[in-house]
C-alpha cells in the first residue's frame, strides 16, 4: 500500500510541476528543436527511473546491443502493463515518441508530453484518422524521430499474445526503418495482477535483433505484423 501512495503522490507532483516546464521546452523548441528533444527525453527517463525504484522495480536488460545508433527505429512490444511504456521508454534510444489512444489527447498534461515526446494519436474507431498518424510516423521516422508501438491493441492479460494489426507496421514499411522486437515479461506483476496495489516485482526486456524492412519480399512485408509477432513469443518463450 505505501508503494502504491509513493508513486500516486509522485504522478500527481510530476504533473504540476512540469506544467512550466512544458513551456519553457515548448520556447526551446521554437530556437532548437534538437535542444527541446534531448532535455525532454531526459527529464522523462528520470522520472520513469524515479518511480521504478519507488516501486520497487528491477529490470533485467538485454539486447540494447540490437539498437541502431544511427537512424530511427520501430520498436514494436508485447502489452501487458501500464508499466511497459515506463520500463521500456528509459532505453530508447534517441527521439522516440509513442502511438497513443485519442482518448490520452484530452488528459491534462499527460496529452502535452506525450505530444511533446513526439506522441501521435490513433482513433480506433476512425480508419482514416488511424491511416493519416500511421503515414505521418512513417514521414517523422526519415526525420530520425522513432516510435514504439503495442500492435495488440489493447493490454493483453492472456498466456498468449494477441493478433497483431499489421496497418501499425506501415509506419516501418513506409518509413523505411528497421523494426526492433521488444519482449517484455512480467510488468503486469508490478500492478495489473493485483490493482490496485503496487508491488515489487522483478521484470524482464529483451529487444531482438533489427528486421530490416527494405530486405523483405512483398509477401514478407504484407505480414510483417505475423512475422514480429512469432518473433517477440519466441523470446518471451525463452525468458525467465
Amino acid at each position: 500500500m505505501i508503494r502504491t501512495i509513493i508513486d500516486v503522490l509522485l504522478v500527481i507532483f510530476f504533473f504540476f510541476v512540469t506544467i512550466p516546464v512544458l513551456i519553457i521546452f515548448w520556447l526551446i523548441g521554437l530556437v532548437s528543436p534538437k535542444a527541446k528533444d534531448f532535455m525532454s527525453i531526459n527529464l522523462m527517463k528520470i522520472a520513469f527511473t524515479i518511480i521504478l525504484f519507488t516501486s520497487g522495480v528491477k529490470v533485467k536488460i538485454e539486447g540494447l546491443e540490437n539498437i541502431p545508433r544511427d537512424r530511427a527505429v520501430l520498436y514494436v512490444g508485447n502489452h501487458r502493463s501500464y508499466f511497459d511504456i515506463i520500463v521500456a521508454y528509459k532505453n530508447i534510444v534517441g527521439p522516440t515518441g509513442f502511438m497513443a489512444k485519442k482518448e490520452f489527447k484530452s488528459v491534462p498534461v499527460l496529452g502535452h508530453w506525450i505530444t511533446c515526446l513526439h506522441g501521435l494519436y490513433i482513433d480506433r474507431k476512425n480508419v482514416r484518422q488511424g491511416l493519416q498518424a500511421i503515414l505521418e510516423a512513417a514521414e517523422n521516422t526519415k526525420k530520425g524521430i522513432s516510435y514504439f508501438i503495442f500492435p495488440e491493441g489493447t493490454r493483453n492479460h492472456e498466456d498468449e499474445m494477441l493478433k497483431f494489426h499489421e496497418g501499425s507496421l506501415k509506419i516501418a514499411t513506409k518509413g523505411g526503418c528497421p523494426i526492433i522486437p521488444v519482449a517484455i515479461k512480467h510488468a503486469d506483476e508490478i500492478f495489473e495482477l493485483h490493482f490496485p496495489l503496487v508491488k515489487a516485482t522483478k521484470v524482464s526486456i529483451r529487444y531482438g535483433e533489427p528486421i530490416y524492412t527494405d530486405s523483405l519480399s512483398r509477401d514478407e512485408s504484407k505480414f510483417i505484423g505475423a512475422k514480429t509477432r512469432d518473433i517477440i513469443q519466441s523470446m518471451l518463450d525463452e525468458m525467465e
